[in-house]
């Protein structure tokens, strides 16, 4: 990685003073304050947030981005309490050097930043998830369409997708293995026949990659062969959903744009064949699913990135026209902190939304004749949940939840639509 690239990385971070920083020699340049004649106590750090907020486990060293207030010449950035190598870039930022071993396996690691004495003293610790990434889960059906048979999570880490087969009576998930995906993997979605896979890739802005949506074949063992990539115009690809009818696919991509676009799809090879965009009415267009009855459309608005206030916390509300597919919009409603992602039962009477910032799942029932949807209540999730999926009997839920790097299954009560957690699984 070029030094101007990742100066485009972390500008956001640290700050303007960044960018002198890092495009100079490849190291720290900037001079130290000249010593005071007078002792001064150093301030007490305050750290806002990090770049990257997380990563795979297993991979190589990177250097630590850490902004926030009061960071001194002689500050330390300490990971899990230990100290690494520290450069001073400015009283907003700091950068350490983070060794592989640091995440050799998966789990959270607690980033605080400390300033010695005179005065000084530690930051408030942040924390840093390492491990696969888990943010979207969803259930490939059997020949009947009544039970779950296949699962497919989208490790946004990993840039690949974890695949299990379910056990239709316990609901447990049992693990089968990978398959590569495209550059950040956000959502997944299964093709109401079961033959299909899609799945939305972010891209990377800044290294010039477009979001993009990846192909896949189901074979008859729940394996996904891939069959291409569709691109999309705009870097944020972050959602995926199929239309019952299996003629149409909605995408939505939130960065810049807030846009959902449409595509027909071949009957045949599962194949994306663009039709048309058209605009998300509220920033944050991270997610979107079709109603089973093919009539209306639900889209979190949210925000890109965890820790990022949406606009509007909200989920949009729309019909659908039966033959060409166009959304109308037909209003919002309050969803909890940083919504990203919706799913709806398959007798279409409830919907569920997985707030990140909230960590919890709100609850909603579904209005037969309008698609509106009503508040019934939220129950906890994991850490930073970013996906929840219904199973095709509409017996059980599954919420991927990114910064515990599992999944929270829970059982759904058919009369009121709420839900009972019954135990988590690794990813």
């Amino acid at each position: 990685m070029s030094s101007k690239t990742l100066a485009m990385k972390l500008i956001a971070v640290l700050g303007s003073a960044t960018l002198v920083f890092l495009v100079g020699c490849g190291g720290n340049t900037s001079q130290p304050p000249p010593p005071s004649q007078t002792a001064v106590n150093n301030p007490i750090p305050a750290i806002s947030n990090v770049f990257p907020t997380a990563t795979a486990a297993g991979g190589p060293a990177f250097t630590l981005a850490v902004g926030g207030v009061n960071f001194v010449s002689s500050s330390v950035v300490r990971w899990n309490g230990s100290d690494r190598p520290t450069a001073f870039v400015s009283s907003g930022g700091v950068t350490a050097q983070i060794p592989a071993g640091d995440i050799a396996a998966t789990g959270t690691a607690a980033i605080t930043v400390f300033n010695p004495a005179p005065g000084g003293g530690s930051s408030k610790s942040l924390a840093f998830s390492i491990g696969v990434g888990p943010v979207s889960v969803a259930v490939a059906a059997d020949a009947s369409g009544k039970f779950g048979k296949f699962a497919y999570v989208a490790n946004d880490l990993s840039d690949n997708v974890s695949m299990y087969s379910i056990d239709a009576t316990t609901g447990i998930l049992t693990y089968m293995g990978v398959i590569g995906a495209g550059e950040y993997p956000g959502s997944v979605a299964v093709h109401p026949s079961g033959k299909f896979a899609y799945v939305a890739n972010f891209g990377d802005g800044l290294a010039g990659t477009p979001g993009s949506v990846s192909m896949y074949r189901v074979n008859e063992d729940g394996g996904l062969t891939s069959t291409g990539t569709a691109a999309e115009a705009y870097v944020g690809t972050t959602s995926v959903a199929v239309h019952p009818s299996g003629k149409f696919a909605y995408v939505a991509s939130a960065r810049f744009s807030n846009t959902i676009s449409m595509y027909t799809i071949d009957a045949t090879t599962g194949a994306l064949n663009s039709t048309r965009t058209i605009a998300g009415a509220i920033e944050g267009t991270t997610s979107v699913v079709v109603h089973p009855s093919g009539k209306f459309a639900y889209m979190t608005n949210g925000a890109l990135l965890p820790g990022i206030p949406g606009s509007s916390n909200s989920i949009s509300m729309y019909t659908i026209d039966d033959t060409t597919g166009v959304l109308t919009s037909t209003g919002t409603i309050a969803a909890g902190k940083l919504p990203k992602s919706v799913a709806v039962d398959p007798s279409g009477k409830f919907a569920y939304v997985a707030n990140a910032n909230s960590n919890n799942v709100s609850m909603y029932k579904i209005d037969d004749t309008t698609g509106a949807l009503t508040s019934a209540g939220t129950i906890a999730a994991g850490a930073l949940p970013s996906s929840v999926a219904v199973d095709p009997s509409g017996k059980f839920a599954y919420v991927a939840n990114a910064n515990s790097n599992n999944v929270s299954i829970y059982t759904i009560d058919a009369a009121t639509g709420a839900l009972t957690l019954i135990g988590t699984t690794g990813t």
